[in-house]
């Protein structure tokens, strides 16, 4: 039985889409795809449509901070027009509740943002409470306890976790007049320097998060907590349409192959679905799909409520009865705050903001720095490209060649990188592949060069020796290697 075969056997429960209207791949197909998805053996010039990281649906890229905020290529005019509609209700603020607004009543009592923008700033990265930043910061802590009784046994090695009794799975900053917020994020940063192989040094931040001014009480003794910074948003809907099958053939959880690479699916709780499904979006791939994901941050991050979780008063917990006694936006003829219709535009919104072209394909510098990515085992978790399904009812994402260096799978990246904080089968030190597509156009975005998990890393080389666990090997072969070709790495990534 083929490495493929094993892990479809073994996952067999994940490995259909029960989100996509698939149009099955013809035996011809698939041996176009292999063709085409084959590792390059000649990097003196790019692959054919290399430039071209979200198919047929990149865009131009735009010399502005809007490089992330504009519609798949391949949408139609009418869905241009409910794509523009998503933009508006993911832009929109949200007020409290009673309002004369009714469209827009609901907000919180507790919450992170006042609107899915002030998070995804420009649809790029958030970042970190930063001394001298400008924009608004966004970035919260995740929270849960250790609860064996927990566990789904649906699910194989579900790691058993249930909200804090007071504060939920989210601990929220801001709150409604007349009630505390939860808490204050306190970040502690510890310097310390790394010594490259040719004597640079490089200062990295080590952070130590307090959840500080507790509005509630005190957290439960065994809290564990999760810094997260809000992602880019370019490509989701291209992710969510890769074959299930064809992200499960690069797992290998116990390193069958020996190349000390052991990504593993997280296999999570479908809301929508209600059974197990592969986990794609989030930093821990805890959501399976958008329509999840996006549904959960309405709840948690706004406090508005939806088809898909209905509490009005979002996040608040039993213990919390002003925060879930308050006037909210629910039962008028929306029934709940931000009702299917609204969701599903934020949805389609989010699906099809386009990935923008690459730069720079065919530099010298470039192809140098795209073989070092290879050399060095990068591209052994950034899985450079995908092929996605033929949909029968989503064109824009339909039979895309797709270059968004990651596997989507978990890996260890060690104790350095680890929150100590599971999320379904992600164990602590576990984090899903980050796709690289569009992250050389973070500071024109986002005003910053902020990355991983909780920004942390002040630059590429700073994110590259954070790695360890699994990563461990490829980012002492960067500290190892000339400066000529560090500087081509980068050269690479920036071009991405």
């Amino acid at each position: 039985m083929s490495q493929a075969d094993a892990q479809s056997d073994r996952y067999s429960g994940i490995v259909d889409d029960p989100h996509l209207n698939v149009v099955p791949r013809t035996p011809a197909e698939a041996e176009r795809i292999a063709k085409v998805l084959a590792p390059p053996q000649d990097f003196t010039a790019p692959q054919r449509f290399e430039d071209l990281p979200g198919g047929a649906a990149t865009v131009r890229v735009k010399p502005n901070a809007d490089a992330f905020s504009q519609p798949s290529a391949n949408l139609s005019f009418e869905d241009e027009l409910n794509f523009k509609v998503g933009n508006g209700l993911f832009r929109k603020i949200w007020v409290s509740a009673p309002s004369s607004t009714l469209a827009s009543d609901g907000l919180g009592p507790l919450y992170n943002a006042r609107s899915c923008q002030r998070c995804h700033l420009k649809d790029g990265r958030g970042h970190p409470p930063e001394p001298d930043a400008e924009n608004a910061v966004s970035m919260f802590l995740r929270v849960s306890i250790p609860d064996d009784a927990a566990r789904i046994a649906d699910i194989q090695d579900y790691l058993g976790t249930a909200p804090d009794p007071t504060y939920g799975t989210q601990l929220q900053d801001f709150a409604l007049p007349g009630l505390p917020a939860e808490y204050r994020l306190q970040i502690d940063y510890e310097e310390r320097a790394v010594t490259l192989a040719d004597g640079t040094t490089v200062m990295l931040r080590d952070p130590t998060y307090t959840a500080a001014d507790l509005g509630y009480g005190p957290l439960h003794p065994q809290a564990m907590l999760s810094p997260r910074v809000a992602p880019q948003m370019i490509g989701l809907g291209l992710l969510e349409a890769i074959p299930a099958a064809d992200i499960l053939a690069l797992a290998d959880p116990d390193d069958a192959d020996g190349d000390g690479i052991s990504g593993r699916p997280n296999v999570v709780w479908s809301d929508e679905f209600n059974r197990p499904m592969l986990g794609r979006f989030g930093l821990k791939a805890g959501a399976p799909t958008v329509l999840q994901q996006s549904a959960g941050a309405f709840a948690g991050d706004i406090g508005i409520s939806n088809p898909l979780y209905r509490d009005p008063f979002g996040e608040c917990s039993t213990i919390q009865d002003a925060c879930r006694t308050a006037p909210h936006g629910d039962g008028d003829v929306r029934e709940f705050e931000i009702d299917q219709e609204g969701l599903d535009l934020v949805v389609f919104y989010s699906r099809n903001l386009a990935v923008p072209a690459r730069r720079d394909v065919g530099d010298p510098q470039v192809l140098r720095g795209k073989q070092v990515f290879y050399d060095t085992g990068c591209a052994s978790c950034h899985q450079p490209s995908f092929v996605t399904s033929r949909l029968a009812d989503r064109p824009e994402q339909s039979f895309q060649l797709i270059w968004p260096h990651t596997d989507m799978l978990l890996h260890d990246m060690g104790p350095g990188l680890a929150d100590n904080r599971p999320e379904a089968v992600a164990d602590g030190t576990e984090w899903r592949t980050a796709p690289l597509w569009g992250i050389g156009l973070t500071q024109q975005v986002s005003g910053h060069t902020l990355f991983l998990h909780d920004g942390r890393a002040r630059s590429l080389l700073e994110a590259i020796l954070w790695h360890g666990g699994e990563a461990q090997p490829a980012r002492d072969r960067v500290v190892n290697m000339p400066k000529p070709d560090r500087d081509a790495l980068v050269s690479y990534l920036e071009s991405l």
